[in-house]
């Protein structure tokens, strides 16, 4: 079997990993241009962990300025099987107050300046997003929640808006009667890409605020958030270590198939394959094109 590497994105508030040993960080060279930051490579617990904080280190990046393929392609150069991505959130729901931690199980692309795939011309691929998350999972991010004390929720629809602005009533009206969960800004296209890489992709949503549907939260701004967003990061920290703690050591096969996507997705015949592209997808597809 395949040994354990878990990865894990840093969101809004998440810009180091308290907790990790024998850290060494390396900077990754993606053809796919520039990740937001070196990776730091530690264990916890023994267990192997690759940290990349999504938005750079101060926050540098925006949500559309993010190179989602060199951050998705150096993970997956850097050996991670199993993906983590910690996102600030905002909630359609009272149950789902802020504070919450939603383990989401769908996804709904609203971005539109963002490339979206690591295939193309040269090279067509069509995996399956039915089931974006990996639903071993949930379940080890449940168990850790758990045990830390977290309050969380299983399951939801995560809606990705471009942003950076945050939403209109009328969209944020929009998106809450349509029955969403949560809505961010990051998410997509990373788990697609993910998908593509052939890394199992879990989302912890932590609520931060009810966006700006709600009567008291006619207005969302950074000030109103960044506390709770303090308070988020913290548990997400304990979380992640108590997740590694238990986590299983060998990798654990995908029931849904999402660590083997590519079997039946490559749809180019070979003699049609641009050779270029192939070059750039050495890591994220090597295994399937080398084959």
């Amino acid at each position: 079997m395949t040994k354990a590497v878990l990865g894990i994105i840093g969101g809004s508030g998440i810009y180091d990993l308290p907790g990790l040993e024998n850290v060494r960080e390396e900077a990754i060279r993606s053809p796919w241009g520039e990740p937001s930051a070196p990776v730091r490579h530690g264990t916890i617990a023994g267990l192997p962990i690759v940290f990349l904080p999504r938005h750079g280190k101060g926050h540098a990046l925006s949500p559309s300025d993010i190179n989602y393929r060199a951050n998705i392609d150096a993970l997956k150069r850097a050996g991670v099987t199993d993906l983590i991505s910690l996102s600030a959130c905002g909630s359609f729901k009272e149950e789902l107050p802020p504070g919450t931690f939603v383990l989401v199980d769908q996804f709904v692309d609203r971005t539109h300046k963002r490339e979206s795939s690591f295939f193309g011309r040269g090279c067509v691929a069509h995996v399956s997003m039915a089931h974006p998350v990996s639903p071993r999972l949930p379940v080890h991010l449940a168990a850790a929640a758990e045990a830390e004390g977290i309050a969380f929720a299983q399951g939801g629809t995560y809606v990705c808006m471009e942003g950076p602005q945050f939403s209109s009533y009328a969209e944020s009206m929009t998106y809450k009667n349509l029955g969403y969960s949560v809505i961010g800004m990051t998410n997509m296209p990373e788990a697609k890409l993910a998908r593509e890489a052939e890394i199992c992709y879990a989302t912890v949503a932590m609520v931060t605020d009810f966006d700006c549907w709600h009567p008291g939260h006619d207005a969302v701004t950074v000030q109103d958030i960044i506390k709770v967003l303090t308070q988020n990061a913290d548990r997400a920290k304990g979380l992640v270590g108590r997740l590694a703690r238990d986590f299983p050591r060998e990798h654990e096969p995908c029931p849904i198939g999402s660590d083997r996507a590519l079997d039946t997705a490559v749809i180019t015949a070979p003699e049609a394959r641009d050779p270029e592209l192939l070059k750039t997808l050495d890591a994220v597809a090597g295994r399937v094109l080398r084959a």
